[in-house]
């Protein structure tokens, strides 16, 4: 018999019963194939390597990482919470060390979900990501976390929720934005003032291959782990940077993704986007399920996989080096950056509009934080939607000081003397949700 030289833990939810419509890229064919190769190659007969049931997570545990408007039954169905109780479960089988690392092989996916979501955007209503994240921090203690997002599209959902925070390290490789949804993830996005520099955000122009990847893991991400020491180490594990995927333009292969998997080391990997669904998905989920394993995965490869015509072009490589140092020369810049970026106690604000390309929903936001050197800060956020409700929604964060504590309720405070359709408390250090 086989056995693995990790103990690893795999969840599938396939999500039968949620799709945009019957043909669109996002359906359950996207993780069934997976799960007839995954049988066929004889996964689960290997030793050490272990099938989860999800779990179904509950309204309190979204509202540790989300307002959602008008509530958390409207925007969501049963799978979403069964995805995100995928995740969790794998969390903890993770951190009450029954198995040294996990994939979460889970459907209706969540990294363009915003602290705010009024909807679906880019296929997501909740982050799965995020909602595991804070059950981690509520029930085990951790406190700092890395997030290192490889889908091909930016995770503009995982970024807005840790903006403010210096205990996460989001870290998200993409198409860039100028070529492809949501738009966002720039190199200049780099997180608020109590966190800038802890969101580093990396866009890698069309046609990446192979090489390009690797070369921003072992060059940029590794050497910011190593600095930063998280806890945990998190993969939003996206899988439509591979070279036949349909909705985008790289060149990343099967191979590509397990050697990238090694190098990461992560605790847990959670499954987003990819739409390849016969040519890749079976292929590239079964070399990262290796890799997590600890196995041998030279022999995953795709039946039209052709070297010579993935080879990334000398341009291509000469840009992604000046990326690299450009997000580098902000990592080490970091502290600095947040000394200038606003004065202890003071109120800063920043403006946002947000599309909800699912739902067609247009969100307008004004977000207040409170600059702060020993904590991520107090944070109120108005939000208008069209269609749909005006609701303000503050947020005190799980390392609150004494002084954002006593902000975020006279936020609280003063928005029940103005007129919102919600208005909503998210007290984390107490674990509590209050509506008005």
């Amino acid at each position: 018999m086989l056995k693995s030289n990790k103990k690893t833990g795999l969840v599938f939810f396939p999500a039968f019963d949620w799709a945009i419509d019957p043909t669109h890229p996002e359906r359950e064919e996207r993780l069934l194939y997976t799960q007839d190769q995954v049988s066929e190659e004889g996964v689960f007969d290997i030793k050490g390597i272990k099938e989860y049931k999800p779990d179904l997570v509950t309204a309190h545990e979204i509202r540790r990482t989300h307002f959602c408007v008008p509530d958390e039954a409207t925007i969501t169905t049963k799978s979403h919470l069964i995805s995100a109780g995928g995740a969790t479960a794998i969390a903890r089988a993770v951190m009450e060390k029954k198995i040294d690392n996990g994939f979460a092989l889970v459907r209706p996916p969540g990294h363009h979900a915003m602290r705010i979501s009024h909807g679906g955007r880019g296929f997501c209503h909740i982050n799965m990501e995020a909602v595991m994240v804070e059950m981690i921090r509520q029930e085990y203690g951790v406190r700092r976390v890395a997030i290192v997002d490889t889908d091909c599209h930016h995770g503009d959902g995982t970024n807005d929720i840790y903006w403010h925070d210096p205990d996460t390290l989001f870290i998200s490789l993409h198409q860039d934005g100028r070529t492809l949804y949501p738009g966002s993830g720039f190199t200049g996005e780099l997180g608020g003032p109590n966190a800038k520099g802890t969101n580093l955000n990396i866009p890698l122009p069309p046609t990446t291959a192979t090489e390009g990847y690797l070369y921003i893991i072992r060059n940029t991400v590794l050497p910011a782990l190593e600095e930063f020491k998280p806890e945990i180490i998190v993969n939003s594990a996206g899988q439509d940077n591979h070279y036949t995927d349909p909705l985008t333009n790289m060149k990343f292969s099967a191979q590509g993704y397990a050697e990238l998997t090694t190098l990461l080391k992560p605790d847990i990997a959670v499954l987003e986007g990819g739409y390849s669904i016969e040519g890749a998905l079976p292929y590239v989920n079964l070399g990262i399920i290796l890799a997590l394993a600890g196995m041998d995965y030279s022999r995953v490869v795709e039946p039209d996989y052709d070297e010579e015509r993935l080879k990334q072009s000398a341009h291509v490589t000469d840009s992604i080096k000046k990326i690299s140092d450009v997000i580098n020369g902000y990592w080490h810049r970091r502290y600095e950056m947040r000394e200038k970026a606003g004065r202890h106690g003071e109120i800063q604000e920043r403006h946002r509009e947000i599309f909800y390309d699912t739902d067609n929903i247009f969100e307008r936001q004004k977000e207040k934080v409170r600059v702060c050197r020993d904590c991520a800060g107090a944070i109120e956020i108005d939000s208008k939607a069209s269609p749909g409700l005006h609701i303000m929604a503050i947020h005190i964060p799980i390392n609150a000081c004494n002084a954002c504590r006593e902000t975020g309720y006279e936020m609280f405070d003063r928005a029940q003397k103005k007129k919102y359709d919600k208005i909503f408390l998210q007290d984390r250090p107490k674990d509590s949700y209050i509506i008005k």
